[in-house]
Order: C-alpha cells, then sequence, then structure tokens
C-alpha cells in the first residue's frame, strides 16, 4: 500500500468514527498532557486502534487522539506523540500531522519539553520557538513520492506562523506569563548531551534543546499549515556546572509549568 494510501484509510476510518472538520490541531509534548481535561471530548481513540497509526512506545506519553471542543472551537489533539529515538522513520514521527492536516485542521499547536541552553532562563520558564536548528540528520520530505503531499523544497524563512506568535506574545503579556522568545534545536537523542554537544549549542546561539518538534513543523510548511510552538523548559544546560539528570525531575517541572502553556493554549484558541 503506497504512503498516500495508508493515509486516506486512516482519514476514512477516523472521519467514519465522527471526527469532522476539526479547527486546531494540538500535540502534546513529553509530561504535558492536562490540557486533555480542559476539552470536552467528542471522540477519544487509541492510537493501536487507528489503522496504520504509529503507537507511542515513551511511557509518558499515553497515545490517543481526543476531539472535542475547547475555547469554542472543534479540536483534536495528539495526547503522545514519535521520536526518532524510538525508531520510527520521519514518516511515522509525522504521520500524526499528516493526519491532523487531512482531517481538515487550519492551524496547529505543539508543545514539547526541553533544555534551557540560554543561561538566562530557568527551569519551569515558557519559550516561544522563533526559529530552529535541525540537528537530527534527517528530513521528513526526504522519500520517495514525498512530492506527492507538496512542494518537497519546503520554504523555512518562517517555519513558524508570525501571526499565530504575535498573538501569543500579546496574551503572555496581558496575563502576566512570562513568555522568552528563541531558537530550538532539535537532536536525535534519547541520550542527553555532552559538555561539549552544549557548549556548541551554545556558539551555534541555541536557547532551547529537545528532541522532537522540528520534524513536525518541517511538514507543516510542506502542507502550508500554519503553526507554533512553545517548550516548557525542564532543565538547565549549562555546561560549566552540569548536574546529572533526573528524569523524574524533568517530568515534575514539566507539570509544574504546565498550567501557563494550557492558558496560552485556551487564550489564543479562543482568537484563531
Amino acid at each position: 500500500m503506497t504512503k498516500a494510501a495508508q493515509l486516506q484509510e486512516t482519514l476514512h476510518f477516523l472521519k467514519e468514527k465522527g471526527i469532522n472538520n476539526p479547527e486546531v490541531g494540538i500535540v502534546l509534548g513529553t509530561g504535558l498532557g492536562k490540557l486533555v481535561n480542559e476539552i470536552k471530548t467528542i471522540v477519544e481513540i487509541a492510537y493501536s486502534d487507528i489503522p496504520n497509526f504509529p503507537i507511542a512506545t515513551v511511557e509518558f506519553h499515553s497515545g490517543k487522539i481526543i476531539y472535542g471542543e475547547l475555547s469554542n472551537k472543534k479540536v483534536v489533539v495528539m495526547s503522545g506523540r514519535f521520536h526518532l529515538y524510538e525508531g520510527y522513520t520521519p514518516w511515522e514521527v509525522t504521520y500524526g500531522i499528516r493526519t491532523l492536516h487531512g482531517l481538515g485542521i487550519q492551524n496547529l499547536l505543539i508543545s514539547n519539553a526541553a533544555g534551557a541552553i540560554n543561561l538566562d532562563y530557568n527551569k519551569g520558564d515558557l519559550m516561544l520557538i522563533e526559529d530552529h536548528i535541525n540537528l537530527q540528520g534527517s528530513s521528513p520530505l526526504a522519500f520517495k513520492g514525498a512530492n506527492e503531499f507538496g512542494n518537497i523544497f519546503a520554504d523555512m524563512l518562517a517555519p513558524y506562523s508570525k501571526a499565530i506568535n504575535t498573538q501569543i506574545n500579546s496574551i503572555a503579556t496581558k496575563l502576566n506569563i512570562q513568555l522568552h522568545n528563541g531558537t530550538y534545536a532539535s537532536v536525535l537523542g534519547p541520550q542527553l548531551e555532552t559538555r561539549a554537544e552544549y557548549r556548541m549549542l551554545q556558539i551555534l546561539e541555541v536557547d532551547a534543546v529537545g528532541m522532537s518538534t522540528v520534524p513536525e513543523v518541517i511538514v507543516s510548511k510542506q502542507l502550508n499549515l500554519p503553526c507554533a510552538a512553545i517548550s516548557v523548559l525542564t532543565d538547565e544546560c549549562d555546561p560549566k556546572n552540569l548536574q546529572p539528570v533526573n528524569i523524574a525531575e524533568i517530568i515534575a517541572i514539566a507539570g509544574e509549568a504546565e498550567p501557563k502553556m494550557i492558558t496560552l493554549f485556551k487564550e489564543v484558541i479562543a482568537v484563531l
């Protein structure tokens, strides 16, 4: 079965289940699943029940699509995302984005947990991504037949929607939520970075580093789908004062900062 046929089978299944004309798509990152509690759910489907859909293997990703209402808009949420470090192909990592687009979303909001490279940023802060550096060594547009889905030479001048970012910044100012604006680097992982790698990222003027989001954004650009992304900064990556990584602490910090991110998402969805 071709990739296009796989996708059509997935979309047919989801539409038959009652997912119709969602306006906004949302991808929830590591430790950031509580937004689903704010949704008036209409349909909830486990990834494992969806034809051709990958299955999330990371323990803190629940793995389901939720369709419902949030801020008076129809939204479809991916609670649980896919990473290259899990052994998925770039096509599989971004399959959910192509699915959300095929269902009809007009805007995409992405969240992730990331490490702060900028030493002016602290654990628990939020960063709106302005630009990115792809250090994953691959592209989700580099496969045979990719041009069936749009221009493979996607223009990355402005990968993140300036219009949506302006709205999010305005909302953050109005609600007195501190929101940094910065550059995100996406690495393969799953190991964390060495001190030398953190120094390299500082030289590259990166503000935060993570293991996701960039493939999804590249596909969004191919599909001409406006998107915005917020990183919850869960650890401070100072190569001169590096501490052993505590994954449980990272998840806990993500949970503490999550309400601010949820507020921003709810408010911007209302005006999209």
